[in-house]
């Protein structure tokens, strides 16, 4: 018996070695190379984008400035380079697993079966689906969409949330489907469609570009709601920490809400398009009580 649990902790320390060994240590590696390297999105208006001249910006890009020179005090490396990794869908997460990026800023969601694979800071945005319709429409809500012709992007997940939420709300409703956002909205300037639903910062993005958009309101209850923050290697509890403090930082001094106003409600520096998109409820409520903690 004494040999059997003798075994049984040389396996445990062994296992907590080898954990503490496998941990990330991405701090280290930024001060060895004296660079830190952000992963960043092409498209994702006004979050995480490009300018006319190929620089990354949008709100999430501020975001991670205010982090990097937290680690550059936190370092003792005022000299320390930024680099910029231009990240997809489909290699964002292995450009952190392989260590080609520190972190990515963009619009990736927090949910359970990603957290297996990367770690999330703190969210500084909550992406919903809603509803994109005429002021004079009399759709205000998910049952207003009873046998009403609404477009929907192909093969997105907009598809089954709709389905859904019509079903609970006991509603029949017409689908279209449009290959793109621009598609789908050209649709419903054309007449042949009473609404367009998707993420509600599509809609925004849609609604600026017409030229009176104050036509067109943005309505409904959010429904596929998720949580989008920075992203990160799993296991890195030095980084996570320091990351959410300086998250934490900018909420209660009041530098997130006014970076918020400065992408979402002012025009943009390159278009001067202005998305006219107020802080949702969710994001508002969640800055009273910052945390890392999300619903799904």
């Amino acid at each position: 018996m004494f040999k059997l649990l003798s075994y049984a902790l040389i396996l445990l320390f062994t296992a907590e070695v080898t954990a503490e060994a496998n941990a990330a240590d991405t701090l280290a590696r930024i001060k060895e190379r004296k660079t830190i390297v952000i992963a960043h999105r092409a498209a994702s208006i006004p979050i995480s984008y490009l300018s006319e001249d190929s620089k990354p910006i949008g709100y999430a890009m501020d975001i991670c400035s205010k982090v990097v020179e937290r680690i550059k005090r936190e370092l003792k490396l005022p000299q320390l380079a930024v680099s910029y990794l231009l990240v997809n869908p489909s290699n964002r997460f292995i450009a952190l697993q392989e260590e080609k990026a520190d972190m990515e800023c963009g619009t990736t969601a927090n949910t359970a079966e990603r957290r297996k694979q990367v770690a999330f800071t703190i969210p500084y945005f909550f992406s919903a689906t809603r509803i994109l319709t005429k002021v004079e429409s009399s759709i205000k809500n998910w049952s207003d969409l009873t046998q009403k012709r609404v477009v929907i992007l192909r093969g997105s997940s907009t598809a089954n949330l709709l389905r859904q939420q019509t079903r609970l709300s006991d509603t029949s409703v017409n689908l279209i489907e449009a290959s793109t956002s621009s598609a789908a909205f050209e649709t419903l300037l054309a007449g042949k469609a009473d609404a367009v639903v998707m993420e509600e910062v599509n809609l925004a993005g849609l609604r600026a570009i017409v030229t009176q958009p104050e036509k067109w309101k943005i309505v409904g209850d959010g429904i596929g709601i998720e949580a989008q923050s920075i992203v990160f290697a799993k296991d890195d509890s030095a980084l996570k920490a320091l990351v959410d403090k300086e998250i934490a930082r900018m909420i209660n001094e009041g530098e997130l809400s006014k970076l918020y106003e400065k992408w979402f409600m002012q025009p943009l520096p390159t278009s001067g398009l202005n998305y006219g998109l107020p802080m949702n409820f969710l994001l508002r409520d969640s800055l009273r009580f910052p945390s890392d903690k999300v619903f799904n």
